[in-house]
């Protein structure tokens, strides 16, 4: 899908480099159709020498005849970006933003043309091909930009593609996601370490735990509560801990965290 696509990454951070380390991994670009910008020389150098790329400090010489442009910088650098390069697209040039919270709307008001405009939200399993991200189109990108950005997401985990309206929850739920479980991994890791394991093996005890149970989620399809009640068997020790639980009020618990997390997405920008 992207063997003759020239790739642009504006911001080669860490989801940036991801991306590119990704693409390149999988084949599905060759050295020669990216690159990448930062701010710092230091950084490109580093880059350029591990991935051969094409590497500038320069946006605007970046994006020149790129087919698809990964805007990868934080929500508050943004508006400077968009107004850097806006001047200069294309209106055939895909542009593909990872900005926390940053609609399609304000990313389409800041460009001189009508370019078509994905938003996604990754998560930072993505660093690992782990990860899950969530894709809206804007308002000019048709069915071919949607598979195009999925396509680039695949390779770094699974991809779900929602209505715009759904990305604050997205960014609440799974890119915030990860840092609340660590939270359960560690609470659970510190009980194995309160009865005696130590704390090397109580920690992977609880995290491979974590991981197998969300993988019989995926794989299974099955609802979470019926793989809990197989797990649970009559007078044993598991409804003892859910019992447990359900006194300290996790659920509940998890439930606020991350509603709060998804209105603290939506403000993150005024509801840009």
């Amino acid at each position: 899908m992207l063997s003759k696509s020239k790739v642009a990454v504006i911001g080669a951070g860490k989801m940036g480099e991801t991306l590119i380390s990704s693409l390149l991994e999988a084949e599905v670009v060759s050295n020669k159709q990216v690159v990448a910008t930062a701010m710092h020389q230091e950084r490109l150098d580093r880059i350029a020498q591990q991935y051969d790329i094409g590497t500038t400090t320069d946006n605007v010489d970046a994006i020149a005849g790129a087919d698809i442009i990964l805007v990868c910088v934080k929500p508050q650098a943004i508006t400077a970006v968009l107004d850097e390069i806006s001047g200069h697209l294309q209106p055939e040039q895909l542009l593909v933003s990872v900005a926390a919270s940053v609609t399609t709307g304000f990313i389409e008001k800041h460009l001189a043309s009508p370019n078509p405009v994905i938003r996604a939200m990754p998560n930072t399993p993505c660093l690992i091909r782990k990860g899950m991200t969530g894709i809206s189109a804007g308002s000019h990108a048709a069915e071919e930009h949607v598979q195009r950005a999925q396509f680039i997401f695949d390779q770094v985990g699974r991809t779900v593609i929602l209505d715009e309206k759904h990305m604050d929850a997205v960014t609440g739920l799974s890119a915030s996601g990860p840092a609340f479980i660590y939270v359960v991994i560690e609470s659970m890791a510190e009980g194995g370490v309160k009865t005696g394991l130590p704390r090397s093996v109580a920690t992977e005890l609880a995290a491979q735990a974590v991981l197998g149970a969300a993988s019989m989620v995926l794989e299974t399809g099955e609802h979470p509560a019926l793989l809990k009640d197989v797990v649970t068997t009559p007078a044993g020790c598991t409804i003892d801990g859910l019992m447990e639980l359900e006194e300290g009020g996790l659920r509940v618990t998890l439930i606020k965290t991350i509603v709060k997390a998804t209105e603290r997405a939506a403000a993150l920008l005024g509801n840009n």
